[in-house]
């Protein structure tokens, strides 16, 4: 599968990707109590102007899979931070935004073959660490990053703010 790096102009290309990896979202979104996960429209709008700033900024990238069909076959989307404060990085280190495979194209190592372009990309850049953002309860992709050699850092906790005078 033809994998290219892409600029901001294919970010409506995106949007079919990006709502299958909503629906996927919803599908093992671990529900957090009266914090109900957004509708398709309202997220696609969020992330559209997320990948938009994050492709105005140097050396972030686009990558998609592109076998000449009418819609993509997948995308993987990077950033880049300054030094991390708790760990000995380099200078910098990327950030995996998205990572996004079609529904018909799961399962036949697509998905490693566009993070395996990101490491090239990422180290093309000077960057030897990365950063991988994956919901907790997201097994496949959990078992997929395991197998690449990362493992859980930070866990980031979700819910209402208690009213302590309650």
């Amino acid at each position: 599968m033809p994998i290219r790096l892409a600029g901001a102009e294919r970010i409506p290309d995106l949007e079919p990707l990006t709502r299958s990896l909503h629906a996927h979202h919803l599908s093992v979104d671990p529900g957090i109590p009266g914090i109900p996960p957004r509708d398709a429209d309202a997220w696609w709008t969020i992330r559209r102007s997320r990948y938009e700033g994050w492709l105005a900024e140097p050396d972030n990238f686009l990558l998609v899979a592109d076998d000449g069909t009418p819609s993509l076959a997948g995308y993987a989307l990077v950033s880049f931070h300054g030094t991390d404060d708790s760990h000995t990085t380099g200078e910098r280190f990327a950030e995996l935004q998205s990572l996004v495979v079609a529904d018909d194209r799961r399962g036949n190592g697509l998905g490693t073959q566009l993070l395996h372009e990101v490491y090239r990309q990422v180290r093309a850049r000077g960057v030897e660490e990365m950063v991988i953002g994956v919901l907790a309860t997201n097994e496949p992709a959990m078992r997929l990053y395991r197998r690449e050699g990362f493992a859980p850092w930070v866990v980031l906790t979700m819910g209402k703010v208690p009213d302590p005078d309650a």
